[in-house]
C-alpha cells in the first residue's frame, strides 16, 4: 500500500497541498493549477490516493431552478484514514527539513549575512508582512534562485525582505513599524551576529 503513496513528484505535491489545507476540498483543475502539473497526471495520482484511502471524493451537485444540472467531484484529505496522523507528521518533518535546507543554502551561498530571521508562514503567523528578514550583503540572483526553487518544491510563495546592515540599524533607531512587527512578533533568529 505504501508504494502508492510515494513514487512521483505529482503525488508528493498533491499530498503536500492536501495536508497544508486539510479542511479544504479541491476541484481537479484547481489542483492542477496549484501544483503546476498536467491534468491527466493529477487525475491518475488522485485516483491512486483515493484507492489507498488517504484522499476522499466528495460529490457536489449544483442545481439550477431546483433541477440538478451537473455534478462536480471535489477531493479532500481523509482524516479518518489509518495513515492520516503518520502522514501529517512525516510531511511536517519534511517541510521543516526543507526550511532548514533553504536557510543553510542562503547562509552559505547567497551572501554575507549578519542577521536572518524567519517569521510569517515559517512560524504560523499569517498576519506578518514578510516570511524572512535578511540583513547583510546579498547576492540577489543567487538568493532569487534559491527562493524560487523552494517555492516550486513546496508550492508556497515566500515573501522575503533584504536590508543592508546600515539600513537595519537606522530603521531600528527610528522604531520603524515594519521592522518592529518582525522583531516583536513570532520569529526565529537562525543567524544573529548583531545580538538582537
Amino acid at each position: 500500500m505504501l508504494e502508492h503513496l510515494f513514487g512521483s513528484k505529482t503525488r508528493l505535491k498533491l499530498l503536500k497541498t492536501f495536508f497544508r489545507e486539510p479542511d479544504n476540498p479541491f476541484f481537479i483543475r484547481e489542483l492542477t493549477r496549484e501544483i503546476d502539473s498536467h491534468i491527466n497526471a493529477v487525475r491518475r495520482e488522485i485516483s491512486l490516493l483515493v484507492k489507498v484511502g488517504l484522499v476522499e471524493e466528495i460529490e457536489n451537485k449544483t442545481a439550477k431552478s431546483g433541477i440538478s444540472t451537473s455534478s462536480r467531484k471535489y477531493y479532500s484529505v481523509n482524516k479518518n484514514c489509518v495513515f492520516y496522523l503518520e502522514m501529517q507528521a512525516l510531511l511536517g518533518k519534511a517541510h521543516i527539513a526543507g526550511e532548514q535546507e533553504l536557510v543553510k543554502d542562503i547562509k552559505q551561498k547567497a551572501g554575507k549575512f549578519k542577521l536572518i530571521i524567519i517569521t510569517g508562514r515559517f512560524v504560523g503567523n499569517n498576519e506578518s508582512e514578510t516570511d524572512m528578514l535578511l540583513v547583510g550583503d546579498v547576492k540577489e540572483k543567487v538568493l532569487e534562485k534559491l527562493i524560487e526553487k523552494y517555492e516550486k518544491d513546496t508550492s508556497t510563495e515566500i515573501r522575503y525582505t533584504v536590508m543592508p546592515e546600515k539600513e537595519f540599524f537606522e530603521r531600528r533607531y527610528v522604531m520603524d513599524r515594519f521592522l518592529y512587527s518582525i522583531l516583536e512578533g513570532s520569529n526565529m533568529k537562525v543567524l544573529n551576529e548583531l545580538n538582537i
